[in-house]
């Protein structure tokens, strides 16, 4: 079957302040803010989302990436849903069904690492890996989502067909 679908468009990650997330992931990670922290209420996101999240539905969400397409990283938050502001991020368990991580692409991981150590960034590993013709390290958000930095061996290849270079 073809034409089903033209596209990856977005990975959602669920914060529980959408303003801070906003500035951590332009100002630490340096994506760019391609749509700043905005609220949706209404009949049009309760018909979208009303079956999923508790009535009245209001969402607040900013789109962070690194070019203007449909590859971004969605920030979202549902201010009308209770959320414990002091609750610590769950340890991340990569072998839970579902989304697990999300993979970011860097041209010098040990420089990248180490900008993001001196921001006080959480890394998961201890140092990288070479695997699969990438190398790679683990770090988590503040809000508790695994993200793996990968440098490729063959900038012409996209990740997944690193092993071949």
């Amino acid at each position: 079957m073809t034409g089903m679908f033209t596209g990856v468009a977005h990975t959602a990650i669920c914060v529980g302040d959408v303003e801070a997330a906003t500035a951590w992931y332009s100002e630490i990670l340096g994506l760019r803010v391609l749509s700043p922290p905005y609220e949706l209420t209404g009949d049009a996101i309760e018909r979208d989302m009303g079956e999923l999240v508790p009535s009245p539905v209001v969402v607040k969400a900013a789109i962070v990436g690194l070019d203007s397409d449909d590859h971004v990283i969605e920030l979202i938050e549902y201010p009308g849903v209770a959320v414990d502001p002091d609750a610590v991020p769950r340890p991340p368990n990569l072998t839970r069904p579902g989304l697990t991580h999300v993979g970011l692409v860097c041209d010098d991981l040990e420089r990248t690492r180490a900008d993001l150590e001196s921001k006080g960034v959480s890394f998961l590993t201890a140092g990288f890996a070479d695997v699969a013709g990438l190398r790679t390290t683990w770090m988590q958000d503040p809000w508790g989502t695994v993200l793996i930095l990968l440098e490729k061996r063959d900038g012409s290849r996209p990740y997944w067909r690193q092993y071949l270079a």
